[in-house]
């Protein structure tokens, strides 16, 4: 009888120390048998979300024994998925996927909570925007939208991201460029890629702007048409032109990518690191790249931290010009 008493207990010993080894302590740098969790601060169907699901397949391909989840925290242009972010200061199994939207969204909600309470750990893709509208509307081409933006800006309803973002920064900056007030555009925000394409197919509103990737199977297929996009060339395999050749002077790109919580130890900022490294150098990332529409930009450490910063500035005061900020 006490023999198979002790046997039980070392049996349950053994148990609690393989379950230490995978959870307590066990930061990104525990060799790849912890979680990872991916937080797409934003409505499923959008860009940081699209990201974000592409980014778990893609660390699944490079690393099948690595247990990766993607949840999403809607609301405020990321900013609330950034407030619950920053309190799980140290936690090295968090990535969040962010970008230049997120950027536009703290300076036009005021968050309390910054960029500076996380992690940066790597820049992935830009994305240039395209704007659109349903298949039988009577804007045509692009110079029906600034006609009837002249006319009567309040009548040219805008359906986008969040407020402050991306969309409504190309918003402002096409309404300036065709002689329009900024702060007169009608810009309906929405959590998520999702929703705008939901308004627009529904007749709810004039004109939808959101990256290529959200917006290009739907051109292809007849039921949204483009009337340009804010590269400065044209894009092999869409038919739209760019805002330049519409007569808009407007070029813009969007960017995505990984920040984790603030506090985390070296060991896990260099484990994330090279597990999205990892991720990045794999063919199912390159195949989602490429079939998405979006551009490298890979970025780490230094170098990215840089960046992150020299954009904030940017992004502030475009904000500041465009008169987002109340």
């Amino acid at each position: 009888m006490r023999l198979r008493i002790l046997a039980a207990l070392a049996a349950i010993s053994v148990t609690a120390l393989t379950g230490c080894g995978e959870n307590a302590g066990g930061g990104a740098a525990s060799g790849g048998t912890s979680a990872l969790r991916i937080m797409a601060p934003a409505s499923p169907g959008g860009g940081w979300d699209q990201t974000s699901r592409v980014a778990e397949q893609a660390i699944k391909s490079a690393d099948p024994k690595r247990r990766v989840e993607v949840y999403n925290v809607p609301g405020a242009g990321g900013t609330i998925g950034l407030s619950q972010l920053a309190g799980e200061k140290g936690n090295g199994n968090l990535l969040m996927t962010m970008g230049l939207v997120m950027l536009g969204a703290i300076e036009q909600n005021k968050s309390k909570v910054t960029l500076a309470e996380t992690t940066p750990v790597a820049k992935l893709t830009e994305e240039y925007e395209i704007v659109v509208v349903p298949a039988d509307s009577p804007l045509k081409q692009l110079s029906d939208l600034v006609a009837a933006w002249k006319a009567d800006p309040a009548k040219v309803s805008v359906a986008g991201g969040s407020a402050g973002g991306t969309d409504h920064i190309v918003a402002g900056l096409m309404a300036k460029a065709a002689g329009v007030d900024p702060k007169q555009v009608n810009y309906i925000a929405h959590s998520g890629g999702g929703e705008a394409l939901n308004a627009l197919l529904g007749g709810k509103v004039t004109i939808g702007v959101s990256g290529i990737g959200e917006f290009a199977e739907h051109v292809k297929s007849g039921k949204l048409r483009a009337l340009g996009i804010t590269s400065g060339q044209r894009i092999s395999g869409l038919d739209a032109p760019t805002l330049k050749e519409g007569g808009l002077d407007v070029e813009l790109a969007n960017w995505r990518g990984f920040v984790a919580p603030g506090g985390i130890s070296d060991g896990d900022k260099q484990a994330l690191t090279d597990l999205v490294t990892k991720m990045h150098d794999s063919q199912a990332w390159k195949d989602a790249v490429a079939k998405n529409g979006w551009i490298d930009s890979f970025q780490t450490g230094q170098e990215f931290a840089g960046y992150l910063n020299a954009e904030q500035a940017r992004v502030k005061g475009i904000i500041a010009e465009m008169g987002l900020v109340s």
